[in-house]
């Protein structure tokens, strides 16, 4: 059953009871990251291996995704600002517990690669928060391989 979740800005990412943030850097350079993350929605699915299907809806302002698993999302775009920042608000999902969620990807010029930074800031009900807290180590691995898969996707280009 799809859910709406809390229409949060995107100072969520600050003030969320749960912030969970994971860093690397890699070789492509900020522009190209930020095209990846914003512009090419639907190559999310080739390099972020939990994703199935992405695509941008209403000229970009808002995306649908969908996961292995089943996990189905509608979001919306809340800062798009090349090439430093792109973020967007889940507004409807099939998951359950939470109350809102926002996902936050930083990138910072590093060279002439680039420091990507996501964060996901959320809440929920306790244990919500809790398992979350407990799935930290597991996000952390799949951010580490998405950004190692679309850095070798953007540099093989």
């Amino acid at each position: 059953m799809a859910r709406q979740l809390l229409p949060v800005g995107l100072e969520f990412v600050e003030t969320a009871p749960v912030r969970l943030a994971f860093t690397r850097e890699i070789s492509a350079s900020p522009e190209v990251v930020f095209r990846a993350l914003a512009e090419d929605v639907p190559g999310w699915a080739e390099w972020f291996t939990a994703v199935k299907l992405a695509r941008p809806l209403h000229d970009g302002a808002r995306r649908e995704i969908r996961l292995k698993g089943g996990t189905r999302f509608l979001e919306t775009v809340l800062a798009a600002k090349e090439p430093e920042v792109y973020a967007y608000r889940v507004d409807v999902t099939n998951a359950p517990g939470a109350r809102a969620l926002v996902e936050e990807w930083r990138l910072v010029p590093v060279g002439t690669g680039t420091r990507v930074r996501w964060t996901l800031a959320a809440d929920g009900p306790a244990a919500f928060r809790f398992g979350l807290t407990l799935a930290r180590a597991g996000l952390g691995r799949a951010f580490r391989d998405a950004v190692t898969s679309l850095d070798r996707r953007l540099t093989a280009r």
